[in-house]
């Protein structure tokens, strides 16, 4: 298994976690964050969605074009939260999950980069699986 291949799947783990936690008790993690508690769908809906985030991340770990897309969208997410807090729509507490999805994103980042080093470049516009 490569390097970014092992990142994404411990990415995919960090996932199936924290929305397993959205779905069977939402307001726990909600609480965590100073976000008043819901009896509403939305938050479950939420994490199933993100659920199946984790099992692309599980599956796609294997296919080079989905890691590079995913050190971009980890750190959108970051930055994401960051306005979200900065315009008042959450508790600073919502940037530790951005941060980890950002450090995510560097470790794959790297690790796609040593990948390519152990392997030997691929010819340009080629994309390798990394497995």
């Amino acid at each position: 298994m490569s390097k970014a291949t092992f990142s994404a799947r411990v990415f995919a783990v960090y996932v199936f976690a924290v929305t397993t936690v959205l779905v069977v008790a939402p307001n726990a993690l909600l609480s965590l964050f100073g976000i008043a508690a819901t009896s509403e769908v939305w938050i479950r809906v939420a994490g199933v969605l993100g659920f199946n985030i984790g099992i692309y991340a599980w599956v796609g770990a294997r296919h080079r074009p989905f890691l590079e897309a995913s050190v971009y969208t980890r750190a959108l997410v970051c930055v994401a939260f960051v306005a979200f807090v900065l315009l008042g729509f959450a508790s600073p507490l919502l940037v530790l999950f951005g941060l980890v999805d950002l450090a995510g994103g560097i470790w794959t980042w790297l690790a796609l980069k040593a990948d390519i080093r152990a392997l030997g470049a691929a010819p340009a516009g080629v994309h390798a699986n990394a497995q």
